[in-house]
């Protein structure tokens, strides 16, 4: 029976889309005042705000490999996915308890623990329901939706904010923390109930040279870690934005344009990158990531502020979508999972010095010093991409 469809692609890549709207929707209704409360309410420092943040951001890809092999080994998908936004939608919620840096970090290890369950199983779903040669377009839709959830996120929190705005601003926060499970608890709804596991119906292929053991694979994970070494948490975009004089509450609005932009960008750039080639695309969003880092480091009024987030919202809809679908068209059926869970553990090892990088920094000269760094690292990545594209 030929699948439904919507919008042009699967059904399960609709719901997939959905479910991740919902999560991020949650996520990110708490993301935006987590740094104030790091500072503000728990009084943590610059260098041990950027570590901790950093960490929360790279705990989650160690786990992606093993379970993206476990997936592999199972073909089940689906339970992973489940398990994975379970966890963490119970952490975002128990956030609303913490009183200290210890328990906070617990929470969103915890958190980050479930993105990793669930990231390369669901990445290899999506792979596994997308017609041939359109992973691009399945992968963008994807990313729009997860974006649109951002979007909508930091405007709920907007909303909660000025509905609360008579409350001490940290009952204010906690409340925002245990209002941010209920969504999460839908998509997790959707998940068991709605999402059909593909595994069964895609023959396993038990010969064959693992797309791991390819020198370009190789090389492209390298230049991963290279620009991944040069990606500040979103949390220092923010804490310019308050360099600078802007409120938390304007910092909302800051942060909202820039997922408007990833949102409006990853669908139409996922669909283009099908026809003029993925790695060409990867080199442009490392080469818009340093023109961002660079506008970041000098801006000193609004219209250069803005600038820098409409170019870091273009960049991270490119290096959070095309990569995963060039690594999906490169890895063998069988090992979907497994390859794609490689790319993500790559760079969540390498992206996590970097926000201490950042934050060491920023600590002992400034935020400038640490945004030209960045710009210095994903320059090099563009560089290497491009001798990438030249050789092959």
């Amino acid at each position: 029976m030929k699948e439904r469809k919507v919008f042009g692609i699967s059904w399960n890549v609709f719901l997939l889309g959905l479910v991740s709207f919902l999560n991020d929707m949650s996520s990110e209704m708490i993301a935006p005042i987590v740094p104030s409360y790091l500072t503000d309410i728990l009084k943590i420092g610059k260098l041990a705000s950027g570590s901790i943040m950093g960490l929360i951001e790279s705990l989650s890809s160690l786990f992606k490999v093993l379970f993206g092999y476990i997936s592999d080994k199972f073909r089940k998908r689906k339970a992973f996915v489940a398990l994975g936004y379970l966890i963490s939608t119970i952490s975002k919620g128990a956030l609303a308890v913490t009183h200290s840096w210890w328990d906070f970090l617990i929470l969103r290890i915890l958190d980050r623990i479930g993105k990793g369950i669930r990231t390369a199983p669901r990445d290899a779903l999506i792979a596994e329901s997308s017609e041939k040669g359109k992973s691009g377009k399945s992968f963008g839709f994807h990313r729009m939706m997860d974006t649109l959830g951002a979007v909508a996120g930091p405007l709920v929190a907007m909303g909660l904010l000025a509905l609360l705005a008579n409350y001490p601003k940290e009952l204010a926060y906690r409340y925002i923390f245990l209002i941010s499970a209920v969504p999460g608890v839908i998509g997790v709804l959707i998940v068991l109930l709605l999402v059909k596991d593909k595994g069964s119906e895609v023959k396993k292929k038990i010969k064959g040279i693992s797309a791991l053991k390819s020198s370009n694979l190789r090389i492209f994970l390298v230049i991963v870690a290279i620009a991944a070494l040069g990606r500040y948490s979103y949390a220092f975009t923010l804490w310019k934005a308050e360099e600078l004089g802007y409120s938390v509450f304007q910092g909302l609005g800051f942060y909202a344009l820039f997922n408007v932009i990833y949102a409006l960008s990853a669908y139409p750039i996922g669909y283009y990158s099908d026809k003029v080639g993925k790695k060409i695309i990867i080199t442009i969003g490392f080469g818009i990531a340093g023109l961002a880092s660079l506008i970041f480091a000098y801006a000193n009024n609004l219209p250069t502020l803005l600038l820098a987030f409409v170019l870091y919202g273009l960049y991270m809809a490119i290096e959070d979508t095309i990569p995963r679908a060039y690594m999906a068209d490169l890895a063998k059926e069988f090992e979907k999972g497994t390859v794609i869970g490689a790319y993500h553990t790559v760079f969540g090892v390498f992206v996590f010095p970097a926000s201490i990088i950042v934050g060491y920094l920023w600590q002992t000269y400034s935020l400038t010093v640490g945004f030209l760094y960045s710009a210095v690292m994903n320059v090099i990545a563009m560089i290497m991409m491009a001798l990438l594209i030249k050789e092959s």
